[in-house]
Order: structure tokens, then sequence, then C-alpha cells
């Protein structure tokens, strides 16, 4: 770590800050200047300031912490590759996962390089999940796919802007790789607009403080950090800790499959071994080694310290490893588009494993999933095509001290639920039904959350669903003698009322006008024996209409 610098406090808070709301203005730029509704409603994008030594500075505070690692990746790839290039009005783009630093091809990031005169001092960065990027399946949601290049149009390294001239062939050919190229070229012009704004107000920035007090600011911001997060660490006992979970299936043959982790720690050292879990398979749950380092820090901060800034100092406080091949530090060409469910478990698998040390900090297992659904097809009002993506939230673990949440998104994803107004307004869609599921939250002295249960119908044409599941089949489990939370689950629906089960990778699944796909997303473990809850709390429960009368008596039978 750097040297400490003398930065009084007050005037580092106040510069600190400084920065946040660069990284937040840019975020809500492309926020309200993007075409998808999965940007512009569900805000799936964040933003990002990083130095001259491509280390993450700060990340917007509405941003997801599983982008965190892949803007970190975008930046290492940069500098290997145009360090002594870059330049003034450069914009670079990228998506790869195995040679651009990204996690999966629907994330495209960007990032603009900040001078003060001939000295670069940093970037401003942001990334957009677009709702498609070519591939075999529309969304690239669906499972099944044994090599990275049926998921869509890889990206490496490149400028987009040369010294701040557009590449026009350079668009024109991503471009033609899309199935939406006007959405994706609203999406991608939001973020060029985020990206320059950020420059100017670094630049603004600069021009009040200089470049020597930003540049050491910059070292201040990590090293804090750094030693705040090692500070945390350094109360939890030392020892070694393990747990090992599963995935239920890759989409193409694979059942269970498992993630092990070991954690030793030792003062305020913490290093993470996933020596054990099973070999990178041919569906698409892999993780590149960013994204398994983004889910770990993401997990022992919320555990140790959610106030800690997400930056590079986090990543030197921990030592991870993973054998290279395997499922959560896949290698090329390993196919990796749904890489968020995976990424949810290793956050499960990280809590399993500290359980034992921090019982008032650990939460049962959350739905451990990104429970996709993609929709597209012909819209009959405009005779254009649409895709209308999702991933949809579900029950948050309980806690030591209370119950679980309902119907959220949880841990690495931070996105919002898309309104049905939304839905109904944008695309030939109508959502017939959207709850929270009863029973579906595990049994507990505190229960877990329950999951989202979704109904949707096209009008007036037929369309396509793919939609990929997690928790369908393994359960979310409780903890301390909670129980486990409901699975979920893909089914179809047609005007009889006659239902058939889908897959929970369902593929190019036909949905006529007179048929619906119900989606129900999984619960969330419980906290604690049931046989523990309070009667007042049992009382609350059944006048609450979330439970019905024969999951109470089953599961909150009190002892006399």
């Amino acid at each position: 770590m750097p040297e400490a610098v003398s930065i009084d406090p007050i005037a580092l808070e106040i510069s600190w800050n400084g920065l946040k709301s660069i990284a937040d203005e840019c975020f809500l730029t492309i926020m309200r200047s993007a075409f998808s509704t999965n940007i512009k409603e569900r805000h799936d994008h964040s933003t990002a300031i990083a130095d001259a030594n491509g280390r993450l500075i700060v990340q917007a505070e509405m941003a997801l912490p599983i982008h965190l690692a892949s803007m970190s990746g975008l930046m290492t790839c940069i500098l290997a590759q145009y360090r002594d290039t870059i330049k003034p009005g450069d914009i670079f783009i990228g998506n790869d996962p195995h040679v651009a630093g990204g996690t999966h091809l629907p994330d495209i990031n960007l990032a603009m390089p900040v001078f003060d005169g001939d000295q670069l001092i940093g970037f401003v960065a942001n990334i957009v999940h677009h709702a498609d990027v070519g591939g075999a399946a529309v969304g690239s949601m669906s499972g099944g796919l044994d090599e990275i290049f049926t998921e869509g149009l890889r990206i490496p390294i490149v400028r987009l802007f040369d010294g701040g001239e557009l590449q026009d062939d350079i668009m024109r050919l991503l471009m033609l790789n899309m199935r939406l190229p006007a959405e994706r070229k609203g999406d991608l012009n939001a973020q060029i607009a985020a990206a320059k704004l950020g420059n100017q107000r670094i630049s603004e920035f600069l021009e009040t403080h200089g470049a020597d007090y930003t540049v050491r600011l910059f070292d201040e911001i990590v090293r804090r950090t750094n030693r705040r997060m090692r500070a945390a660490i350094e109360k939890l006992p030392n020892g070694s800790y393990s747990f090992s979970d599963v995935m239920d299936d890759d989409g193409a043959g694979t059942e269970d499959i498992l993630i092990t982790l070991k954690i030793t720690k030792s003062d305020h050292d913490i290093f993470f071994d996933f020596a054990g879990s099973d070999d990178q398979v041919l569906g698409n749950f892999n993780l590149t080694f960013n994204a398994t380092q983004s889910a770990v820090c993401y997990a022992l901060k919320a555990l140790l310290d959610p106030e800690v800034p997400n930056n590079q100092g986090i990543f030197d406080a921990i030592r991870i490893e993973a054998p290279p091949g395997s499922f959560v530090n896949c290698v090329s060409p390993a196919p990796v588009a749904m890489r968020a469910n995976t990424c949810q478990r290793v956050v499960d698998v990280v809590i399993g494993a500290l359980a034992e040390a921090l019982p008032d900090q650990v939460v049962g297992a959350a739905n451990g999933a990104n429970t996709s659904a993609v929709f597209s097809g012909i819209d009959p009002r405009t005779s254009q095509q649409y895709v209308y993506l999702e991933t949809l939230g579900g029950g948050m673990g309980a806690r030591a001290t209370k119950d679980g949440k309902d119907g959220v998104q949880v841990n690495i994803t931070n996105t919002s639920n898309l309104p049905v107004e939304a839905i109904e307004m944008e695309y030939p869609l109508r959502v017939e039904d959207y709850a929270l599921i009863a029973d579906s939250g595990g049994a507990g002295k505190h229960r877990g959350g329950m999951g989202i249960r979704r109904s949707i119908r096209p009008v007036g044409h037929t369309c396509e669903f793919n939609g990929v599941g997690e928790r369908f089949r393994n359960q979310p489990w409780g903890i301390f003698g909670g129980q486990s939370g409901a699975a979920g689950m893909f089914e179809m629906v047609d005007c009889k009322g006659n239902t058939t089960s889908l897959s929970s990778k369902a593929s190019r699944v036909k949905l006529s006008p007179d048929a619906r796909v119900v989606i129900s997303t999984p619960g969330a473990g419980g906290y604690g024996a049931p046989e523990d809850r309070k009667p007042e709390a049992l009382a609350e429960d059944q006048a609450s209409g979330k439970f019905t009368k024969g999951f109470l008596a089953s599961n909150y039978a009190r002892k006399d």
C-alpha cells in the first residue's frame, strides 16, 4: 500500500463525497437517458471512477456489487493493451469475460480517460446490461450453451472513440449483430453521455484541487479503505471455516454442481480457497475469476462492515484462490451468460462458512437466484421485434433479529422491480397475476422472505419464452434450526387451466395468446427453530394471510 499522505480529514471527507456525487450523477444520467426498460426502469447498470493505474476508487451508491470486479478487469485490460497510446477523447469499449475483463457478454463496459494536460489522472467507467447482444438465444439467457461463441457478440477492448472521434465502422459492426439496434444504440449513447459527463466533472474537480492533490486523494481513499477492511477482518476469530453448496444444474446435463470453500483467517489476513469445487461445465453458469472476486468481496463486506467503500482497498485486503478451469474460475471458451446465479451461490457459501463465527450477522440462504425471464416476438401493434428481459427477486434470508424481506433482489444484485404498467405499455404482454407466494418463506424463530409469482400472457400474437431459474430443486437452506424456503418453478397454463411444468432452464418455449407463463421465484431460509417463534409473531402470521393454516400448524407448533 502507498505511504500515508497528509490530507486533512475534513477535506478528505468533502472530496470523497465529491467523487461519489460524480459517480452517482453518471449513474442517473444513464438511467434517465437509456431506451430499454432494463436500464431506465430496473437500473441494471453501474458507474465508477478509477485512477491512472486502473485501481477502482469509487463506485456509485446505487450500483451493483456484481459489477465491481468487472470494471476493475476492464481497466487492467485497457492499460495492458493501450497504456502508452491513451489520449484525451478516447472511449474504450469491451464486454468479453475472457479477454476484456467482463463478466458476461450482455454487460458492455465503457471507459474514458481523464487528463490534466498531458498527465493521465484516471478513468470514468460504466457498465450496462443490454437486453440482447445477439447470440443463439434471444437475450442470451437460456441454458445449455456449450461455448461462449453462441452467447452473443464478443467485444475485445477497442476504441469506440479515438481522440474524440466516433469510430463509425465499429458502431456499425456492433449494431449489425444486435436484434434491436435502435434500442442498443440508445443505451450505448446513454453510456457515452455518462462517460463524457464524468470526464467533465472530474476535469472541474481538477481545476479546483489540482492534479497532485487528486492523485494523493486517490491513494488515501484506497489506503484508508484497506486499513478499515483489515481492521474488520481482524475482529473475526482466527481459524478455518468450511462450507459447500450446489447449483441445481447447468441446463446441459450436469446436476448438483459443487462449490466448496475453505476460509483461513489469521489476524488481519483472510484467505478464500475454492479448491475442490467442480470443473467448469458446458452450460452457461461458469464464473470468471473476477466474478468470483466480486461475490466474495461483497459477502465479506456485508458481514463485517457494510459501510466500507467499494474500491481497490477491499480487493487488496482479501486473498482468493480458485483452480483455473474450475466452475468458479473458468477458462475460454466456457459460456458464462448466467453467471449471476452462480455468484449468488458463492455468497451463500461464504455466509454458510462464517455462520459459526458470526452468528448475529449471517442470514438464512436467500432465494439464491436471478430468476430470469425473456419474452420476445413481433409486436402486432408495430410489426417490430421486441425483447422483454427481467430478472425477478425472491425471498431474503431470515436474520438473527427479524424476518427476511419478501420479494426483493438480494446480495450481489441491486436492480429494481419493473412495474406492471411499464411492461404492458412497452410490450404486447399482459401481466395477469403479480403477488407474493404464501408459505414460501422458511419457518423459523424468524421466517425467511417470500418469493414472487408473476403470470404473463402475450396479447394478439405468439411469442417465445426463455427462462432460467435456480433453487428450483435444491431449496434455500435455513440456519440454526430454521427451515428451508420453497423452491421456484416455471409453468405454462392454457385457457382451460391445464398446467404444464417447464424446465428450470426453459428454452424457446412457444407461448400462444390463450396461454400464460407462471413464474414462481424461490423463498428464503428461516433463522432459528420454528418452535422458538414468539407467540405475538404467531398471531401476526395468522392475521397476515401470508401462510396457510396447514403451514402454520406443521411448522410453528410450540413446545408446551
